[in-house]
């Protein structure tokens, strides 16, 4: 694994995924409901007014995928939608252990998600390596990984 660019705090987390995903028609991002929701939510709000689709499939439940869409409140789920796409985007928080998703069964969503497209791009985006902590790269061939980390301070006043 080879690192290639490195940016700091969400901004640019952000910036890097936008590049990433410049030639992308449409985008899945696949993560665990709540909690990689409103990940997959910031990251679509950086492709507000481009002409991508974009998708959220919770967990392994392709049939419950729903379009992100852009509304006076930011990006927010909307209708069902059909989860093809010519990239997808793995959340981390998939592989956290509690979660309980198998990278082999993650693989076989993704291939199928990806079937019809004629160029395929997977990304990974987690916090403090939890994708590769938890040896997903060895069962999904992934492109790209963002990952990030956070240190927090509590101040008392």
């Amino acid at each position: 694994m080879e690192i290639i660019s490195t940016s700091k705090g969400i901004g640019g987390q952000l910036t890097e995924f936008r590049k990433l995903v410049t030639d992308s028609r449409k985008i899945t991002f696949i993560g665990t409901v709540g909690f990689c929701t409103p990940f997959a939510e910031l990251m679509a709000f950086v492709l507000r007014g481009t002409d991508k689709e974009m998708v959220f499939l919770p967990d392994l439940r392709s049939d419950d995928a729903r379009l992100i869409v852009p509304s006076s409140h930011g990006m927010q789920l909307g209708d069902k939608a059909d989860p093809s796409a010519d990239t997808v985007v793995l959340l981390g928080g998939l592989a956290m252990p509690k979660i309980g998703v198998e990278p082999e069964k993650m693989k076989e969503l993704v291939n199928e998600v990806l079937r019809d497209a004629d160029k395929k791009l997977v990304i990974g985006v987690c916090f403090q390596s939890m994708l590769i902590n938890c040896k997903w790269p060895g069962s999904i061939d992934f492109d790209y990984i963002i990952d990030a980390d956070l240190t927090n301070e509590v101040k008392e006043l």
